[in-house]
């Protein structure tokens, strides 16, 4: 036990670190968020963010606390790059609905939070936006159901905004 008893105390030093700056930030971005009132869903994605990068960070603080050999650590990442990358581009669809999502959150008009209709030949899908995945759109229907849309699909349908005042935003006659 002696010879990781140093290990041990630096792990639970990283362990204490992560959580109190896990929570600061988190408390800064709700702070920053009321102040110049952000919309929720972006803060919502913020924070998915900034734990995913505080959790990697922790992680790698972990790995070069214990003294992991870095050619071996190196040689596993590389190995699991290379089945990611051929189960990704052997399987296309899935990095559509990545590029879609990033397509969606940072240019299509809908955002977290707005109701919408899609409109198709068949049917008639209504609901809010309570989510964008890394691959799905949630959409929560009046009746409390949970409608899943694949990303690639979302961005080729027709969406029409229920919250949206048009007659606000068209410009009028004597501004042409």
């Amino acid at each position: 036990m002696e010879p990781y008893h140093t290990q041990l105390i630096e792990t639970v030093i990283v362990a204490i670190g992560f959580l109190l700056l896990r929570y600061t930030s988190l408390k800064s971005i709700d702070n920053v968020s009321n102040r110049f009132q952000y919309s929720k869903s972006r803060m919502k994605i913020t924070k998915k963010l900034v734990k995913v990068l505080i959790s990697s960070l922790a992680i790698a603080s972990i790995i070069l606390v214990w003294g992991v050999n870095q050619s071996k650590l190196l040689y596993f990442i590389s190995s699991l790059l290379t089945v990611l990358g051929v189960a990704l581009f052997a399987q296309w669809s899935i990095l559509s609905n990545i590029t879609a999502t990033i397509i969606v959150f940072f240019s299509f008009p809908a955002k977290i939070g707005d109701t919408i209709a899609i409109l198709e030949k068949d049917s008639l899908v209504e609901g809010r936006i309570s989510d964008i995945g890394i691959f799905f759109v949630l959409l929560k229907t009046k009746d409390g159901e949970v409608v899943s849309i694949p990303s690639n699909l979302f961005i080729q349908k027709v969406i029409k905004r229920k919250d949206l005042d048009l007659e606000a935003s068209t410009p009028d006659k004597q501004d042409l």
